[in-house]
């Protein structure tokens, strides 16, 4: 039984050396992100972010499921995707990106209001989600709020100043709002 108990002791020690290491690597990675020289370097520093973010820091098995609703998302499953990230954000309620993934489904099955819910909570988790303030941009601007939509695109940009759909978004939707003023 003290065996068990060690083993078990040592495993959730373990894992939550491994989630706080995965913590520390983000955090450093956003400090390079902001003071990035160029495009070509806030890409390569960003596919790092992303690769941290969709991998799960302590269990194999969430980092499949997600990867597999990943799958059904780019076929168009999107009742099947909507179900595996379910799934995840119910064994780890705390992954932002489980959460974000089911925020890209339900934005791509219409269901803007679904969708910024499930942004907000992935912003209560990692408030520099640049991929989950870009979606909240489209979401917002799918709702015709148009300066919400701005404001998450500024928020974007602050946090990853090289990334181009901000920028481009920004600028489009300031010409609505002005069509909304005549």
């Amino acid at each position: 039984m003290k065996k068990i108990s060690f083993i078990f002791i040592f495993f959730l020690f373990s894992s939550s050396l491994l989630a706080d290491d995965n913590k520390k690597e983000i955090d450093k990675l956003f400090v390079q992100l902001k003071s990035a020289l160029n495009f070509e370097n806030s890409k390569k520093i960003e596919d790092k972010i992303w690769d941290l973010w969709t991998t799960h820091p302590t269990k194999n098995n969430l980092t499949k499921l997600l990867a597999d609703g990943s799958s059904a998302m780019m076929d168009n499953k999107l009742d099947a995707a909507y179900d595996k990230f379910t799934e995840v954000i119910e064994l780890d309620p705390n992954w932002a990106e489980a959460w974000n993934k089911r925020a890209t489904v339900l934005y791509l099955m219409g269901k803007y209001e679904l969708s910024q819910a499930d942004i907000d909570k992935v912003l209560m988790i990692e408030k520099r989600h640049f991929g989950a303030l870009t979606g909240q941009g489209l979401v917002q601007t799918a709702l015709k709020n148009y300066q919400k939509a701005i404001d998450s695109y500024i928020e974007a940009h602050k946090v990853h100043p090289f990334m181009k759909s901000p920028m481009i978004m920004m600028e489009k939707l300031q010409i609505e709002l002005q069509k909304q003023s005549i």
